[in-house]
């Protein structure tokens, strides 16, 4: 029984994870002209921000290490079945926590594009 209560948070917690927006689509607030110069700047640091995709090692090591703790933490709690949810659960929470700082990673990388190009970001 507890086993489907955290599948079902799981699928939750999955369904909302990719509503979310993808940090490399951010349009920052500017002080100055959006003219066609920015338009190409933005698109080109839109490219460069993507290159920091969602399964880069630092999202991998944060889901195995959840992976591991939650096993461990269920299969005391509940034996194997326990073991199994807890390593779900573990896996999704430690790699999506992570995969969200991607997010505001690569806002930070459009940001900085932009104003190593000339551009006044200002949020």
């Amino acid at each position: 029984m507890k086993l489907k209560s955290m599948a079902v948070t799981s699928a939750t917690f999955l369904a909302l994870s990719a509503c979310a927006n993808t940090g490399a689509g951010y349009l920052p607030i500017v002080d100055g002209p959006k003219n066609a110069a920015y338009s190409a700047d933005l698109n080109e640091c839109r490219s460069l921000a993507e290159q920091r995709n969602y399964t880069n090692g630092d999202v991998k090591n944060d889901a195995l290490l959840g992976a591991g703790i939650g096993a461990l933490v269920g299969a005391a709690d509940e034996g194997v079945e326990g073991a199994i949810g807890g390593l779900l659960i573990g896996g999704l929470l430690g790699g999506g926590g992570r995969a969200w700082e991607t997010q505001d990673e690569r806002k930070e990388i459009v940001m900085n594009c932009l104003k190593l190009r000339g551009h006044r970001i200002v949020g």
